[in-house]
């Protein structure tokens, strides 16, 4: 009787057990970076971090959302390679390279997220009024790969100057967003081709000049690693309309998505942005989740003319309406 009672017990622990896992959240690992371009990413953010998360809200009790903050795309794309991320909000550069080197295999656009806010900001000590000035000058750029700096190569290039990786006619240095301001004001650097807040607060702060403002580029979409988009291709859905409906909002309620945006940026960089800084960069920003293949087709081509994408630039399976 009592070997009975004990093999009934553990049948009923067993069964415990099973619901439990059964009833384990999805842990929906999610990047963006302390951008403004990265909007959606930082405010969903805010709002998980306040009990209030827009995705997780949306997506059900079932799914759980990890943020992850990164300085530039190409981190988040090694991330994504590592299986250590599931989507991340990201420029079109870092994802197309990533696309590219995979064979196609790792990477999806389920969405786009905003263009604009890219400028190549100079400080007027430097005396620049075009594009040959900038021949032994040296311009930073967020990071290796990422889509300012394949931006700021392209037009380089195509203004007729010599650029190389590590050098050239006109020197483009990586430097992480943070620690461009310092360098731009202590003269390390003649330029900076930057994303918003980095922008402005290199105009507020430094006094830099924006020589060339980049409108046409699809600065932010909402990419998943291939993987998750086969394995939760009814998640991703949610995630691409819970995107779409917080894109909405931003464009009807400004005001409010600042004062959240600034709030996250604040706890995310440990630098507050003033309010007005932040409103003078919204201008420069169009958050969409329109894809354009015309602006696609320029990104692939100012990747291989900065030298970045060689082999096959099929990008027919990049993007994916889940």
């Amino acid at each position: 009787m009592k070997i009975k009672l004990l093999a009934f017990i553990s049948s009923v622990l067993l069964l415990a057990a099973s619901d439990a896992i059964a009833e384990e959240p999805l842990t929906l690992r999610f990047g963006h970076f302390p951008n403004i371009t990265h909007a959606q990413g930082v405010i969903a953010h805010g709002l998980s971090r306040q009990g209030k998360g827009w995705f997780e809200e949306r997506l059900g009790p079932g799914v759980r959302i990890q943020w992850f903050t990164y300085n530039a795309g190409p981190s988040a794309m090694e991330a994504i390679f590592a299986g250590s991320l599931d989507l991340t909000y990201v420029g079109q550069g870092p994802a197309l390279n990533a696309h590219f080197k995979s064979n196609g295999a790792e990477v999806r656009v389920i969405s786009g997220a905003a263009t604009g806010g890219a400028a190549l900001v100079v400080r007027p000590d430097e005396g620049i009024k075009s594009a040959a000035d900038f021949r032994g000058k040296t311009i930073a750029t967020p990071q290796l790969g990422n889509t300012q700096d394949i931006s700021c190569r392209a037009w380089l290039k195509a203004q007729g100057l010599k650029v190389t990786l590590i050098g050239g006619e006109a020197r483009v240095l990586p430097v992480a967003n943070p620690d461009q301001l310092a360098a731009f004001q202590q003269k390390q650097v003649a330029g900076v081709w930057t994303v918003e807040p980095w922008v402005t607060r290199l105009e507020r702060e430094a006094g830099g000049k924006v020589f060339l403002e980049d409108r046409e580029v699809q600065t932010t979409w909402l990419v998943a690693s291939a993987k998750f988009l086969e394995q939760h291709r009814d998640l991703a859905s949610k995630i691409a309309a819970a995107n779409a409906e917080l894109t909405t909002w931003i464009q009807s309620h400004a005001d409010e998505a600042q004062k959240i945006l600034a709030a996250e940026l604040k706890e995310e960089t440990k630098a507050g942005i003033p309010p007005e800084a932040i409103a003078q960069a919204w201008k420069r920003l169009h958050f969409t989740t329109e894809l354009s293949p015309d602006l696609l087709r320029k990104a692939v081509e100012d990747g291989k003319e900065a030298g970045f994408f060689k082999g096959s630039t099929d990008f027919s399976k990049l993007i994916v309406t889940p």
